[in-house]
């Protein structure tokens, strides 16, 4: 498998992740019972149990095993009783720790109803209720546990059993087809309900993700917005500082000669505020005053434009284009077009100079296509990311640039940042359809991926023999 096949499984995710493994949509696992609703389920099927059975010994005076049932039903107390003393009434339980309570509740509902006529007793219904809740809000391996319990407790109880309390000299019993047909209907109904219980959850947690993956997007949209707002803010606001400083760095220019120590440095400060100008002015520019012709180039023209303000730091760029892990031959590298969206062009440019800032000698930026995917790396050689930021970079004002006299310093110069550019570029990837990857490299330093689909960036070959 390829670096680009890796990134390529990255970007789709798991296959084996869904239903099948016990798992919730979008592979997360469906843990939705806290221990506080099983103990109040369970106090209140305790409730229900100790009034049904002193109604039918005292009210109808029937002939009950009144000592063993509420034994029975105590033990259920006792559960209750153990779990609020011993355990605090966390968020959620794991699945395996509900899964057993469940199953206690059905082998206990099970031997309540064995002592009091097993399948002739009407109230054996309620044994579909523990697979029923099992199955709405356990994941698939815990929920099948509680549903095999349930239907193995139903089948004891049809074939063991005591009389149904009944009046004093009268035994009530069914005809032995009508009570395995009974049991047929217990365990289909089981089977069915939990069935139908555990899809409509599914589905359910279908729409909260997707309710929660469309939030996520409005926000990064918003935040898109925002940006383009104080992008378009600070044109028009620097554009006059900016021709001020460049009109006082020019005089100075000229007022020096070029043996002078400081022409280089005036010389560096003209042509610096010329290229913030020229940003400026294209942040400003309408989508609709660009050129269609000009916005299709190649692939290394487009990525040697980006590099080419930062080769006078002293520091190596090695550009590199690649088909199916191949380098792609001088001749095919004209043929090979790219759009040039403004949106690539300035993410692109901030992860190009961030690598400089920060690298010791040498930035490698890597275009990688394939069939099915797209892959954009840009390494470097430096020290790599801070541990302490590494999980939160992305996040605007997370850097690891360091301010003030603590910054480092690099070929002489102090670096310091807001934490805005890494977070910008991201969000413009991201909002063409790119998944972002950053870490630090096995050798040293950091490495930044962005990975599309070929459909979300059209890759053109004007020769024959390319991609299609």
């Amino acid at each position: 498998m390829t670096a680009l096949e890796r990134l390529g499984t990255f970007f789709n995710g798991p296959d084996d992740a869904g239903p099948g493994n016990g798992l919730g949509p979008l592979g997360r696992e469906k843990d939705h019972l806290r221990l506080r609703t099983l103990v109040m389920l369970r106090w209140l099927a305790i409730l229900g149990q100790t009034a049904m059975v002193l109604l039918i010994a005292f009210a109808f005076r029937y002939e009950i095993r009144l000592w063993l049932t509420l034994s029975i039903i105590t033990a259920s107390v006792w559960l209750n009783i153990i779990l609020t003393v011993g355990r605090r009434f966390v968020q959620r339980m794991r699945g395996w720790e509900a899964a057993l309570q469940l199953s206690f509740d059905a082998v206990q509902l099970a031997l309540l109803l064995g002592v009091t006529g097993g399948l002739n007793n009407p109230f054996c219904l309620m044994l579909v209720a523990p697979a029923t809740v099992a199955a709405a809000n356990l994941p698939a391996r815990h929920a099948l546990i509680v549903v095999v319990v349930a239907m193995l407790a139903t089948t004891g109880i049809a074939f063991w059993h005591l009389p149904l309390p009944w009046r004093p000299g009268e035994t009530f019993l069914l005809p032995d087809i009508y009570r395995f047909g009974f049991l047929a209907a217990i365990l289909l109904g089981t089977a069915f309900t939990a069935g139908y219980a555990w899809q409509a959850a599914l589905e359910s947690n279908r729409m909260e993700h997707a309710l929660a993956a469309t939030q996520a997007v409005l926000e990064r949209e918003q935040r898109l917005s925002a940006l383009g707002g104080l992008a378009a803010a600070a044109a028009h606001e620097l554009g006059t500082p900016l021709g001020t400083i460049q009109v006082v760095a020019k005089e100075m220019l000229h007022s020096l000669k070029k043996a002078d120590p400081l022409y280089e440095d005036a010389e560096l400060l003209v042509s610096q505020s010329q290229r913030c100008r020229d940003i400026l002015k294209q942040l400003s520019q309408k989508p609709e005053t660009r050129d269609s012709v000009y916005d299709q180039m190649p692939v290394r023209a487009f990525l040697e434009s980006i590099a080419a303000p930062y080769r006078k730091d002293r520091k190596e760029i090695i550009i590199e284009v690649l088909s199916e892990g191949r380098t792609v031959a001088p001749e095919r590298e004209a043929g090979m077009m790219i759009l040039r969206r403004p949106e690539w062009l300035h993410a692109w440019a901030a992860f190009v100079e961030n690598a400089v800032d920060f690298a010791k000698s040498v930035v490698w930026v890597r275009f990688e296509v394939s069939h099915g995917f797209v892959a954009l790396n840009i390494e470097d050689n430096g020290a790599g990311f801070s541990p302490d930021i590494l999980s939160r970079l992305g996040d605007p004002y997370v850097s690891s640039r360091v301010f003030g006299e603590d910054a480092p310093q690099v070929e002489g110069r102090s670096y310091s940042g807001m934490g805005l550019g890494f977070f910008i570029a991201k969000t413009l990837c991201e909002h063409t359809g790119a998944r972002v990857t950053f870490g630090n490299r096995d050798g040293g330093g950091a490495y930044v991926r962005a990975l599309w689909r070929r459909d979300q960036m059209d890759i053109l070959w004007t020769d024959e023999g390319g991609l299609s």
